[in-house]
């Protein structure tokens, strides 16, 4: 397999970054794995803050029943994706496809320097 297809299927199916890691470009590797782990660690956060405030909607009135339960994650569920959210998804969208894109364009000039290299040893023999 070439390098542009496997830095760019590593990146794209595996994770933003790792296209790079694999192609020995580290510093932009970590770079966009740090983004993206960072726009992934908002999310969750902004999860968790969500089952936080649905689970002390339903614990707050005493006792514990069906509807509280139903009626407090229909609430939760209901109300919009605050802004960082939606900015965290953008974020992850665009990274990884700087990645993929990015890893493919090292791939095929690795691809290429080989490929000279190669044509250069045969001249040679």
């Amino acid at each position: 397999m070439n390098y542009a297809l496997k830095g760019a299927l590593l990146s794209g199916l595996g994770f933003p970054g790792l296209g790079q890691i694999v192609l020995k470009h580290y510093k932009r590797g970590v770079a966009l794995m740090f983004v993206v782990f960072g726009c992934l660690l908002v999310i969750a956060l902004e999860a968790i803050q969500k089952a936080f405030t649905i689970v002390e909607k339903i614990t707050s009135g005493g006792a514990v029943d069906m509807s509280r339960i139903t009626e407090a994650a229909t609430q939760g569920a209901a109300t919009s994706e605050s802004l960082i959210t939606k900015l965290a998804f953008f974020l992850i969208i665009v990274f990884w496809n700087i990645g993929v894109i990015d890893a493919y364009r090292i791939g095929k000039k690795k691809d290429i320097e080989q490929r000279l290299a190669s044509k250069a040893s045969d001249e040679k023999d």
